[in-house]
């Protein structure tokens, strides 16, 4: 199929097309020629002239500047209601097609993916930390908490990173924030799940009724949170009437729970009910199911064994459970021995 002109008109040539092949003078017969376009298929009307497409291939310039970036044409830019005056202007008075597009002296914000062929990365380069704003940090306090829990380099910043930290809706409804206690020094730590009323007032984990039944479980294998153990939580915050945090809730404060557990050192570390053993291992078996059983925690380039085991506050409410706890501090006990955790300097790094 071809083309070719017979005195002023265009002429397709080719097979049977099954009508006129002669398109009517636009000018001097427009509704013919509307009607001989329909029937040759065309569907849709665009612009009132024709664009020429040599002058109109261009891209917008990006923010912060591209050497490869262009200017958007006119008639890109022109809004709805007003394009055959901007494409006129764009092509030549009289849409002609052989005059440039005028130069733009400010970047369109109007849709720059649809005419940047820039290869990705191109233009003003932005890293996520210095994106951060106010108001992107309260939209993303996730990524804000990873970014103070990540630059904490003792437990003293880290502590007070988090105190500084408002992503967590717990911390509107709590007395205070409740860190940790006890020394980390022998490397044993515990993890529980999150602070009461006592523990909310205090400003420590487990000092409540479930805290005095763990301080018995402790020193019934010869530890001592004031001596020889380091006891902190997965929420730092109480969660109101005592329920279970969110997931949501949990996600904020994970990237302070691992980057305590990093600057902590553990040796061993005991999860003391169902949420921290969720939350820390990622684990979703019932804690009968992972009870006195020994799993794996990486820690700064090494595996630390892990033992979950039965919440002194679920102890409280099911006394004939004390048993089974008691054989998961004897396993945790003998790994103790076995790693000479008990005979470590206080000052040992």
């Amino acid at each position: 199929m071809g083309r070719r002109r017979e005195r002023g008109q265009l002429r397709i040539t080719g097979p049977e097309l099954g009508y006129d092949p002669v398109m009517p003078d636009m000018k001097s017969s427009p509704l013919a020629t509307l009607a001989w376009l329909i029937e040759a298929g065309a569907d849709e009307a665009l612009l009132d002239e024709p664009v020429n497409r040599f002058a109109a291939r261009s891209n917008p310039p990006l923010e912060g500047g591209s050497k490869f970036a262009q200017q958007i044409p006119a008639y890109a830019k022109a809004p709805v209601g007003h394009e055959s005056h901007d494409v006129r202007r764009s092509l030549g008075e009289g849409g002609s097609g052989r005059g440039p597009a005028p130069p733009s002296t400010s970047p369109s914000p109007k849709m720059p993916s649809a005419f940047s062929t820039l290869p990705q990365g191109e233009g003003k380069r932005v890293t996520p930390t210095s994106a951060l704003s106010t108001s992107t940090s309260s939209s993303d306090p996730i990524g804000r908490a990873m970014e103070l829990a990540a630059g904490a380099n003792s437990l003293v910043e880290l502590k007070t990173a988090l105190e500084s930290f408002d992503g967590c809706p717990l911390k509107k409804s709590a007395t205070t924030t409740v860190f940790a206690d006890g020394t980390p020094a022998h490397r044993i730590m515990f993890i529980g799940e999150a602070p009461g009323r006592d523990e909310d007032r205090v400003g420590k984990p487990f000092v409540g009724r479930a805290g005095q039944l763990l301080d018995k479980m402790l020193a019934s294998i010869g530890l001592d949170r004031t001596k020889n153990a380091y006891i902190t939580n997965v929420i730092n915050w109480r969660p109101p009437d005592n329920r279970d945090p969110s997931p949501e809730e949990a996600a904020m404060c994970l990237p302070f729970l691992r980057r305590h557990i990093e600057l902590a050192q553990p040796e061993i570390l005991i999860m003391l009910g169902a949420v921290s053993a969720r939350h820390v291992l990622g684990r979703t078996d019932g804690i009968m199911r992972l009870r006195g059983k020994w799993l794996e925690y990486h820690v700064n380039g090494k595996m630390v064994p892990v033992m979950p085991t039965l919440h002194p506050a679920y102890l409280l409410r099911q006394p004939a459970h004390k048993k089974l706890a008691w054989r998961d501090l004897q396993a945790i006990e003998d790994k103790i021995k076995s790693l000479g955790l008990l005979e470590l300097s206080p000052n040992a790094d």
